[in-house]
């Protein structure tokens, strides 16, 4: 194994199903001791991605690195270093939960006893009550403590807050994630919800229908963004076409708009006799927003 080599590092993977391309031309790297965002709607491919990134599925094109090893030729080593949840949280409910602790304990060398007790406790998990039994979120929470427990250098949270209530998902995105990225280890973390993913990341990439439409540190993809607003003495009746704009909206005398640096923008409402009465950071919603529709054409 390459201790040089970043957690994760793929290069031009595609991936079709029947007529859909779930994955198209992806390539991302993932450095160490990061949080990183993975996000999307629903079927923009985050899933089938780390699918590929566990091994799980093979590149039909590209390559898929985990620590300097392939996933699919190398499973014992890859997947010994790698902590999971995954969206579904499927855990034999039939068991209680010290049974389950045991039983998963005997997968990991590297597990850890003390730990795995720190983090029932923190949970407030019963060692006797049955999976079948526990809430949806005691059910994440035990998912988590499960990924967490052998002290894995790379975590990877599959929408794991999915369908869960506020305060799980503070304890989720804010108070674990964070001290697994503190401990200088890595955390990938794939949601559709963007405003949480913005809370907890340093860096982000952005999917659509299979495509990586952006990809970068979080602090540097809000400030290259901007949000402004301009208005035009004579009302118009279809968007101005603005060099440079991402997205257009908005009617008549007023539109918002939202770009990646503002000069081309503000020179071609000029030359349209429009003027700039505001100008904000936009949020990650609004950038994913304008970042989509120029993939669909709208823009």
């Amino acid at each position: 194994m390459n201790t040089n080599a970043p957690p994760i590092e793929i290069q031009g993977v595609t991936r079709q199903f029947a007529n859909k391309r779930a994955l198209d031309n992806v390539s991302l790297t993932v450095e160490r001791g990061v949080v990183f965002g993975l996000v999307g709607e629903n079927g923009a491919g985050k899933t089938t991605l780390i699918k590929h990134i566990l091994g799980l599925l093979r590149a039909q094109n590209g390559s898929v690195r985990v620590f300097g090893l392939d996933p699919v030729a190398d499973p014992a080593q890859v997947l010994a270093r790698i902590g999971y949840l995954s969206e579904n949280r499927d855990l034999p409910g039939w068991m209680r939960v010290d049974e389950l602790l045991r039983y998963t304990r005997a997968f990991y060398k590297s597990w850890d006893d003390r730990y795995a007790e720190e983090l029932r406790a923190q949970f407030g998990l019963n060692n006797s009550a049955r999976v079948k039994n526990l809430s949806r979120g005691e059910t994440a929470r035990a998912g988590l403590l499960l990924a967490l427990a052998h002290r894995p250098p790379l975590l990877v949270l599959d929408e794991p807050s999915s369908g869960l209530d506020p305060i799980v998902r503070r304890d989720i995105l804010e108070a674990i994630i964070r001290t697994v990225a503190e401990e200088g280890r890595t955390v990938l973390f794939s949601s559709h919800l963007l405003e949480e993913v913005e809370r907890v990341s340093d860096h982000l990439a952005m999917m659509h229908n299979g495509k990586l439409v952006l990809c970068g540190a979080l602090e540097d993809i809000k400030a290259a963004h901007r949000r402004i607003v301009i208005r035009f003495d004579s009302a118009l009746g279809r968007p101005p076409v603005l060099e440079g704009a991402l997205s257009v909206t908005g009617a008549a005398h007023e539109w918002t708009v939202i770009c990646n640096g503002i000069g081309n923008v503000t020179a071609s409402a000029t030359r349209l006799g429009g003027k700039i009465v505001s100008e904000h950071s936009p949020s990650l919603d609004e950038i994913f927003v304008a970042h989509a529709s120029t993939k669909q054409g709208v823009v």
